[in-house]
């Protein structure tokens, strides 16, 4: 990792410290005559979201700016991963969350209620790598997500122990099918995000050349069928607008694609289209949401991009299993360094239009929040905002606690 020495300055809030590496003497004396009496928080008009090391490495030493003009160390952050990068002007930001919904909700939480920042009016870039359902999209591809479904959050039964009866091993909280809405609602269970926001960064983003691989055109090539239905899987890599699907469970095969993609339509009331697989998307959601509530940042001002290295099921005479562990897709390296080639599209879009469009905000035509309407307005999916409310006590009510099962 290459660090860059940060400066000690009068920055230093509590708990707050900027840490150093490679020498950068120029900004010192700058940064402290310019933030002293009184004090400016730093106001970055970016800030990249990255979960590990490779989508974050995807961002630095760049022709375009220096993210790692200044280290920042915030309390709460990943053990593996405790330091905020900034440009010299702390313009664009990056944070690195570590892998899966704990670490995502910790970290973003810490970063988006530090007192170090002013991020009203910031805009979040989720900007990593992702399963791909090769119905909608190929190893390699970038997708801009307008909904984060957490398909994982259900009862499970194993497949060996289901009755005649179910298909699925997989059943709603709170309800006795799997085409059943929840009964009992967590209020995680689907984000939704500025579809105009998406919509613009998709266009800025189909202005790049998108990297591929040899390996990645032979192993796409291998889902044809006569049916056309992973046809989309095997087209060279392109720029989508669908849905992600968020699991700490890395899962794999044609039957759990196929249940989490129709999790996905259930729970956005038949809009979203699931596209993409990741861990930590809502869980990043829910901690800027949180965040949101207290007019921290803007929930109108976060862009959901994932990156495609690896399909999400096998193609037609392949194991779950092979396609999982042993099969080399190709997919990995094109699909980090898109992170690049379609993301700083995205940045520097937003830069370039920040005082005619992006710093007054884009304002959305759909609604966004979570289940419960924290933000305001009214959920286009789901029971509705009372009934939501209602439901997240749901299991208590109906007595389940009686029969020994945890509230």
């Amino acid at each position: 990792m290459h660090l860059v020495k940060s400066i000690a300055t009068a920055l230093l809030l509590a708990g707050c410290s900027l840490a150093s590496a490679v020498p950068k003497p120029a900004p010192e004396a700058q940064f402290g005559k310019e933030h002293q009496h009184p004090f400016h928080k730093p106001a970055p008009k970016v800030f990249i979201i990255s979960m590990f090391a490779p989508e974050a490495e995807a961002w630095w030493n760049i022709p375009e700016f220096d993210l790692l003009a200044h280290n920042i160390t915030l309390p709460g952050t990943s053990p593996v991963y405790p330091d905020v990068y900034c440009t010299a002007d702390y313009s664009i930001c990056q944070m690195i969350t570590g892998e899966s919904e704990i670490n995502a909700a910790v970290t973003v939480s810490s970063v988006a209620f530090s007192p170090l920042f002013d991020l009203t009016h910031t805009y979040f870039m989720i900007a990593g790598i992702a399963g791909v359902n090769p119905e909608v999209a190929t190893i390699g591809g970038v997708a801009f997500a307008r909904y984060a479904v957490q398909v994982a959050l259900q009862y499970e039964i194993a497949l060996r122990d289901l009755g005649p009866n179910y298909t699925s091993p997989y059943i709603p909280l709170g309800a006795y099918a799997p085409d059943q809405y929840p009964g009992s609602i967590y209020g995680t269970e689907v984000f939704e995000v500025n579809a105009e926001l998406r919509s613009l960064a998709a266009s800025f983003a189909r202005t790049a050349q998108l990297a591929d691989s040899d390996t990645a055109k032979s192993y796409r090539a291998k889902y044809a069928t006569d049916s056309g239905i992973y046809t989309a899987g095997t087209q060279a890599p392109s720029v989508v607008e669908c849905d992600v699907a968020t699991s700490d469970v890395y899962f794999s095969g044609t039957l759990l694609d196929d249940v989490f993609a129709n999790t996905v339509k259930v729970l956005t009331n038949g809009t979203g289209v699931y596209c993409t697989t990741a861990q930590e998307d809502n869980a990043t959601l829910e901690a800027l949401l949180r965040a949101a509530s207290h007019r921290l940042v803007d929930f109108s001002r976060i862009i959901v991009m994932r990156t495609a290295s690896d399909f999400d099921r096998p193609y037609p005479g392949q194991s779950a299993i092979d396609n999982l562990l042993y099969a080399d897709q190709g997919g990995f390296e094109p699909a980090v360094q898109n992170i690049y080639n379609a993301g700083i599209k995205v940045v520097e879009g937003i830069l370039d239009g920040w005082d005619k469009t992006f710093a007054a905000g884009v304002k959305p035509s759909n609604y966004i929040g979570d289940e419960f309407g924290t933000l305001g307005g009214t959920p286009d999916f789901g029971p509705g905002r009372t009934i939501a409310r209602e439901e997240a006590n749901a299991l208590k009510k109906r007595g389940v606690a009686k029969r020994g099962r945890r509230l």
